[in-house]
């Protein structure tokens, strides 16, 4: 930050090196994710190489399982209380209304951004204000990673276990903090999370890489799953803040005539 404010008097052909600089670190930082299959096809075949192909299928299903279950107790457990907590009725309705209608196409174009006109248009029939889906839909379909956090969760979880390394409800719980603040905003990016948070269990880079690199091996699931969470909660959080602020309008008591 001070360089920043210091390089501010300096002259343009300075400023001209510190940019072409900077495009060059970007060259270089596509040109690795650009390659970053055949790392992970790498990773993979010393894995199969080394505990079996069929194990492999296994111990990847497992953690599918995980992450897919988890995802569908946010949505099924979580979110409905949520919403209970907010319009105090049985939120299940809404909530299956979201999944189906939002959370299906979600599923497959796995894109927040590309279902909000899906979005807008449920918000539209379920007849909520325009003025507050208008600006949380797009603005959800940016900020709401709750299905990254739980990726990020899990997969550093995960490698806690294969190092033998006990977490305690308490740390858990930080980590998912950690994670859902870290991962808001950041389109696509679950997965480059994932050795931040096994940093916070001292585990190596090395072995972080190859969580990643099995969150590439299930991402197509992963990702599909996560973006209906997403996506769908978008919408049903919408509705239940309005469903809320119109039950308490109508239930206010109107003030007396003169």
């Amino acid at each position: 930050v001070l360089l920043g404010f210091a390089l501010r008097r300096a002259s343009d052909a300075t400023l001209q090196v510190f940019d072409d600089l900077s495009h060059a670190v970007s060259a270089i930082v596509r040109w690795i994710i650009h390659l970053a299959p055949i790392g992970i096809f790498g990773l993979v075949s010393v894995t199969a190489a080394t505990t079996g192909f069929g194990d492999m299928i296994k111990e990847y299903g497992q953690l599918l399982l995980v992450l897919v279950g988890c995802m569908l107790f946010v949505a099924l457990v979580m979110n409905p209380l949520i919403v209970f907590l907010k319009i105090r009725r049985n939120p299940y309705p809404l909530v299956l209304l979201c999944l189906r209608e939002s959370g299906i196409p979600a599923f497959f174009t796995r894109s927040s951004a590309a279902n909000i006109p899906v979005n807008m248009a449920l918000a539209k029939k379920l007849n909520l204000h325009e003025d507050t889906y208008s600006v949380s839909i797009p603005l959800g379909a940016t900020i709401n990673m709750a299905g990254a956090a739980i990726t990020i969760t899990v997969l550093a979880l995960a490698a806690a276990h294969t190092k033998g390394i006990v977490v305690d409800f308490p740390t858990a719980l930080l980590l998912s903090l950690i994670a859902t603040v870290s991962a808001c905003g950041v389109a696509g990016g679950s997965l480059l999370l994932v050795p931040l948070a096994c940093s916070l269990f001292n585990i190596s880079n090395d072995t972080a890489m190859q969580v990643v690199a099995v969150g590439y091996i299930i991402g197509v699931i992963q990702d599909s799953c996560e973006t209906a969470l997403n996506s769908s909660t978008d919408v049903l959080f919408t509705a239940a803040a309005d469903i809320a602020e119109t039950r308490k309008q109508t239930s206010a008591p109107s003030a007396p005539s003169s």
